[in-house]
Formats: structure tokens, C-alpha cells, sequence
């Protein structure tokens, strides 16, 4: 198994443990991840861009823990769905790598 394998394995052991499977629906994780997203985005409201590379450590502390929220509802969510991330994860930089070529070498 990997990590992301584990996650999953842990999240869905929690979940069980306080009958919150019903709860879980695809809306609902969805819904979820945004409000978490959310709260990342509000450590770095109105900070410049040099203030937003340079958080003291208790504020990059508490945007780890957002950070973590948003992974573990995203992880949720494609279980919930049936979705492999890491393999769509690939995918996607695949398709990105042909959209996007990097530039010709002068």
C-alpha cells in the first residue's frame, strides 16, 4: 500500500468508528473541501506576495493543518468516487505537459 493507500484505509476507519459513512456522500466531501480551501486562503487574505513566502511558524503551522484538511476531504472524496488520485494525478500532468510544452531553448 502507499500513502495515499493508508489515508484512505484510516479515513474510512474513522468515519466507521463514529457511523458517519451516511454523511459522506460525494455533495456533502465536495462541499467540505471547498469551506477547507477556504480557510487556507484566508491566512493569506490581504498578505503580499514576499508576506505570503514568509509565514512565522506558528502561522505556517496553522496552514499545514488547513493544508491537511483539504487533503484529507479530497482523499474522501475520490474514495467516495471511486477515483485513483495518484494515478489521475498522473494523468493530468500528462496531459498538461502537452498543452503546455516548455518554451524552445534559444
Amino acid at each position: 500500500m502507499n500513502e495515499l493507500d493508508d489515508l484512505k484505509q484510516r479515513l474510512r476507519d474513522f468515519a466507521a468508528a463514529r457511523d458517519w459513512k451516511e454523511f459522506h456522500t460525494p455533495k456533502n466531501l465536495a462541499m467540505a473541501l471547498v469551506a477547507e480551501a477556504a480557510e487556507v486562503v484566508e491566512h493569506f487574505q490581504w498578505l503580499t506576495a514576499a508576506e505570503s513566502q514568509a509565514l512565522d511558524p506558528a502561522k505556517r503551522a496553522e496552514v499545514a493543518l488547513e493544508l491537511a484538511d483539504v487533503l484529507l476531504y479530497l482523499v474522501m472524496l475520490a474514495d467516495s468516487l471511486d477515483i485513483d488520485l495518484a494515478e489521475v494525478a498522473h494523468r493530468k500532468i500528462s496531459l498538461n505537459e502537452k498543452r503546455f510544452p516548455p518554451p524552445p531553448i534559444p
